[in-house]
């Protein structure tokens, strides 16, 4: 049987190529993933709020600043350079410039992208463009007349919507060791109240300051708050199971100098006086309704 043999340079170029092959699709694979990871967010204007992943680049229309540009450049143009400065030229100029990269999508839940960092993005697209003027010193002038304009006009809000807040739990304080018979080194809710501290309080060691009545010497409840004001055991109180002054019992007292006054008759009673008026007001118009009826009568 024949044997074929191949030659040791079509070996290596076969070895080559496979390589080359295999190169080529792996760097088009990383290529391909870096596209697809670096994603831009376009937003419409140059003032209010953008959404986008974090990470994303923020990019604005030069459309978006062409008014702005406009309005710039002609208040710029003078005596001396209104044939060298255009501010329809320079709108135009910016409008075509397509999208410009301003920001960037922060890592966190929102952010800002300035006005003077949109101001500053705008310049730069503009420098060297026709319409600026002719000196260098008209130029500069123009291109900062544009940046403070777009600057005061612009300011974009930056919104992730792909941030997740970090939980906030905090670890639960619990004894380690039960409870702990020393206050003060941890393992008991009471830990950390000091006696006599402001931080808590602790049960009285000694009560011997607390003053208590003494067996024998005990107050009647009656005379425990004499009405005179007296004191327990004066001899001008009155005492228990004796008499007072005006020789009556311990339960019976005078409530002061108080004396019976006459109340008067009842009201349902009839005096004399009263009883005379009726008789003359009866008289009296018995008199009149006599002489009514002999008028109508008549």
């Amino acid at each position: 049987m024949l044997v074929r043999k191949t030659p040791t340079w079509q070996r290596t170029r076969r070895a080559l190529t496979v390589t080359a092959l295999a190169a080529l699709v792996t760097g088009g694979a990383f290529l391909g993933s870096g596209t697809a990871s670096a994603a831009t967010t376009l937003a419409g204007t140059c003032k209010g709020s953008v959404s986008g992943s974090m990470g994303d680049s923020v990019a604005l229309p030069g459309s978006s600043v062409k008014d702005v540009v406009r309005q710039a450049a002609q208040e710029q143009v003078g005596l001396f350079n209104f044939l060298t400065v255009w501010p329809d030229a320079l709108a135009n100029t910016i409008a075509g410039k397509g999208n410009l990269e301003v920001g960037q999508i922060p890592q966190s839940a929102g952010g800002t992208i300035a006005g003077d960092a949109i101001g500053t993005v705008v310049s730069t697209a503009l420098k060297g463009s026709s319409g600026l003027g002719l000196t260098s010193g008209t130029q500069n002038q123009v291109l900062t007349a544009i940046k403070n304009k777009v600057a005061s006009a612009c300011a974009l809000t930056t919104l992730a919507t792909n941030y997740t807040a970090p939980s906030s739990s905090a670890p639960s304080s619990s004894p380690s060791n039960g409870s702990s018979s020393n206050p003060g080194t941890g393992g008991s809710p009471l830990a950390n109240l000091v006696p006599g501290s402001n931080g808590g309080t602790a049960p009285q060691r000694d009560y011997n300051g607390i003053p208590t009545a003494t067996p024998g010497t005990a107050i009647a409840p009656g005379i425990r708050y004499p009405a005179n004001g007296a004191l327990p055991g004066d001899a001008s109180a009155p005492q228990l199971g004796g008499q007072n002054s005006e020789g009556q019992g311990p339960d019976i007292r005078n409530a002061g100098n108080a004396e019976s006054l006459a109340t008067p008759g009842s009201a349902n009673d009839v005096q004399l006086p009263m009883l005379l008026a009726v008789i003359v007001l009866a008289g009296v118009t018995a008199g009149l309704v006599r002489t009514w009826v002999l008028r109508r009568a008549a």
